[in-house]
């Protein structure tokens, strides 16, 4: 389907584009006749997915690919636990094409509206000291270059470059399917409970490491850590599932609901928003259970936000946080969303923010009508000071040069764009800032 004319917008309404022409291919053939279609017409082409990243990662100003039709299950082998998707299958339709199979991916992020193809080209990452982002689970890529040709890269072909192509910002080409890497399916035991913030910063380094997964929350305004601690279990384990009303009450009425409601109200009437971080802690945030994995990893979200994260070296994360939550103190500000920290592994693939280092991540948020920018600068001077690489989906302002000293394999990533797209057919303007023209 081609459409001509409208506006496209992203999810946080942080980036929006009215491309040249608008293309929805329903098969991997169709993006290949879109791309030559684009490049005999000397237009630039991207393909995006659910529009959750908050910067320009995916803004095309030619031709906007829609994959919303390219969904689906290609292959899976039980097996080996490989299973290939088509690229615009989005996150939270996987664990259903996967239960047939006894399979589910190894780990997720705390949201599932993104696309597979768009997850791991922008870095997702779920939290767990042992496990790596989305895209460490890649094995395979079949994608259609600038030339129009198809391209597969897996441990057969090519796999020299997997770990670029695995995480590639949309600046390689067009993916069309992803070939993951799952394991058996398994259930998490879940334990989420509110500890003294404090407390939880002293004694973080063994948290983390006793938890197959852990990361925790703060409240500005509070002294209270909202802590999330889970444990990996066979898949035959007893399941101890939330209660219905009581999973809706605190996810829907209060987490989403009520915090709506206040978000918008502390637009207006910042005083607000301290009391009620501190009456948010109390009702919220302390709650056990064992459930499907998916079911444990993901979070629902509808409140509309922005977001910054940074990716520091896993020691440096306390002083890191200390330090943002000495800035919030001393400028006064009143901030309605959690500052959320979780942990990855370090990992191989070129452009990941855990290339080759264990990672603390540290994310800050404000409600979509709030401008972020003064808080949202002053927390990226904080987190440069401590080694940070900001993740490439969320808000931030670094350019190449700063870029090119914090990743080893800047390089050899800037000379494969060169070799796959010399004519940037697949470029953009945060591209062109990130990577250089």
């Amino acid at each position: 389907m081609t459409r001509i004319g409208g506006s496209w917008q992203n999810w946080g309404r942080s980036a929006s584009v009215r491309p040249v022409r608008v293309e929805r291919p329903r098969s991997p053939e169709g993006v290949q006749r879109a791309v030559l279609a684009a490049v005999k017409q000397g237009l630039s082409i991207k393909a995006v997915g659910a529009g959750h990243s908050f910067t320009g990662i995916a803004v095309a100003p030619g031709v906007l690919l829609e994959l919303d039709d390219l969904q689906g299950l290609v292959s899976a082998d039980a097996a080996t636990g490989r299973v290939t998707l088509l690229a615009g299958t989005r996150l939270h339709r996987i664990p259903r094409l996967l239960a047939p199979f006894g399979l589910a991916m190894e780990n997720l992020g705390d949201i599932d509206r993104q696309s597979i193809a768009g997850a791991i080209s922008t870095g997702t990452h779920g939290t767990g000291a042992g496990f790596g982002g989305l895209a460490t689970q890649v094995v395979g890529v079949t994608m259609v270059t600038a030339d129009g040709e198809f391209l597969r890269i897996d441990d057969e072909r090519e796999s020299e470059l997997l770990p670029a192509v695995a995480l590639g910002l949309g600046a390689l080409g067009i993916i069309v399917e992803v070939t993951l890497q799952c394991v058996p399916a398994f259930v998490m035991h879940a334990i989420d409970e509110p500890a003294p913030l404090d407390y939880v910063l002293e004694t973080l380094e063994e948290r983390v490491a006793a938890s197959d997964h852990f990361e925790f929350y703060w409240f500005p305004h509070t002294d209270v850590a909202l802590t999330k601690r889970q444990t990996r279990l066979p898949e035959s384990t007893v399941r101890q599932p939330l209660p219905v009303v009581g999973r809706w009450i605190d996810e829907t009425l209060l987490s989403n609901g009520v915090y709506r409601v206040v978000c918008a109200a502390g637009q207006a009437v910042p005083a607000i928003t301290p009391p009620f971080s501190r009456l948010a802690v109390r009702l919220t945030g302390n709650r056990e259970y064992t459930e499907l994995s998916h079911r444990v990893l993901i979070q629902s979200r509808t409140v509309r936000f922005r977001e910054m994260e940074y990716a520091l070296p896993a020691e440096n994360v306390v002083a890191a946080f200390q330090a943002v939550r000495a800035l919030i103190a001393r400028r006064g500000w009143r901030i309605e969303f959690p500052i959320e920290v979780r942990f990855a592994a370090s990992d191989d693939r070129w452009l990941s923010t855990a290339h080759g280092r264990a990672t603390a991540y540290i994310a800050v948020h404000r409600y979509w009508r709030a401008d972020p920018t003064e808080y949202f600068g002053a927390v990226e001077e904080i987190m440069l000071e401590f080694g940070g690489r900001p993740h490439w989906g969320k808000l931030h302002t670094l350019t190449e040069e700063t870029l090119r000293e914090r990743y080893p394999r800047f390089e050899d990533f800037v000379a494969l764009r060169d070799r796959l797209d010399p004519e940037r057919r697949f470029g953009n303007r945060y591209l062109e800032r990130v990577l250089g023209s």
